[in-house]
């Protein structure tokens, strides 16, 4: 696997970017002012043939280049201190069922506001609703292989099978017996809508929107839904006043409440919920994703949580572009997400 930020190529995207994922794997320094900064720093960005780049600050330093007062390279990160606390918590809320906010914030050196804060803000949800996932996602993988549905439940980490029945629908979008089935018995209702993107097919369980996805025709589409939902009764079903709202997402961008229903794993979700909270008409890297949600060295897994959303344009993975902007792929393929990204900038939708 290549080294991040190894070559001047990447090391310049990423200050172009001002990719805060970089912070701490180099510096750059620029000839004409004699300082140097982290890659993230919020500066006016000087020309390419000014820039030189340093491994360390005392590099910088004997070459004559002093630190930003701006980013001030030499102090520690706020940020990754966050980031380190962030990844602390979360470890420690994925192997003890338990533990509730005021020992967690105890085990951190903070108070349990100030933890409930930083952890809705950075992540999306509150920490014991990243511990109820995190558990019923062990659940739902074990299920299948396990001996009984409680051999399952005590497995993923569960103190007794009936904390684990209180919550697990919700949390899995079936019932235990459902997952043990490979989601046999599930519902799942669709429509077909023809937009300026193609024919759309918008899916939906009664928790809410499960599948949008684009084809270039309706055989595409259908043949797409059956094979993920291959073992749930799917049909072809009335319409709710989301599905035109979903379509209407397609031709004139904007923010949405339509109710969903997600289907991934704990680290999935919190990529899709800071997916969710990228204003239309802005781009974000992989790497600034992956410090949102205090992973910062996580960008390849949350390449592959945006690769792995099946709800087109709901939760807007193709807002996330490469370092630099440019464009990456996409389920749906990457004409669509071009057109997706002018729609949002220029706020001008077909006729």
């Amino acid at each position: 696997m290549p080294i991040p930020y190894e070559s001047p190529e990447d090391r310049w995207a990423a200050v172009l970017s001002r990719d805060r994922g970089a912070d701490g794997a180099f510096l750059y320094a620029v000839d004409t002012t004699r300082v140097f900064c982290r890659p993230s720093c919020s500066s006016r960005r000087p020309l390419r043939k000014n820039v030189v780049f340093f491994e360390t600050e005392e590099a910088a330093a004997r070459a004559g280049y002093r630190p930003c007062r701006r980013c001030a390279p030499g102090r520690p990160d706020p940020r990754r201190e966050r980031d380190s606390l962030l990844a602390r918590a979360c470890r420690l809320l994925e192997r003890e069922e338990r533990l509730g906010n005021r020992e967690l914030a105890r085990c951190l050196g903070l108070n349990a506001f100030t933890l409930q804060r930083l952890f809705k803000r950075q992540i999306g949800v509150t920490p014991q609703a990243y511990r109820r996932r995190v558990l019923a996602e062990r659940a739902r993988i074990g299920i299948p292989a396990a001996a009984s549905v409680s051999a399952a439940a005590y497995a993923a980490g569960y103190s007794s099978s009936s904390r684990f029945y209180e919550g697990i629908g919700k949390e899995l979008g079936m019932a235990p017996r459902q997952a043990r089935g490979g989601g046999r018995g599930a519902r799942v209702r669709y429509a077909l809508r023809r937009s300026s993107l193609g024919t759309m097919l918008i899916a939906w369980t009664e928790r809410g929107v499960c599948d949008v996805r684009f084809g270039d025709s309706e055989e595409e589409v259908v043949r797409g839904i059956e094979a993920r939902y291959k073992e749930a009764t799917l049909s072809r079903g009335d319409v709710p006043g989301f599905v035109g709202e979903a379509v209407e997402l397609v031709e004139r961008p904007r923010r949405s409440e339509i109710p969903l229903d997600i289907q991934g794993t704990a680290f999935q979700e919190r990529v899709w919920e800071a997916l969710r909270r990228i204003p239309p008409g802005e781009t974000r890297s992989y790497a600034d994703v992956a410090a949102a949600i205090g992973v910062k060295n996580s960008a390849r897994a949350v390449a592959g949580a945006c690769a792995a959303n099946h709800l087109a344009v709901l939760i807007p993975c193709h807002r996330v572009v490469r370092r630099g902007g440019k464009l990456s792929g996409y389920r749906w393929g990457v004409k669509r997400k071009r057109e997706l990204l002018r729609r949002e900038a220029t706020a001008d939708p077909p006729p």
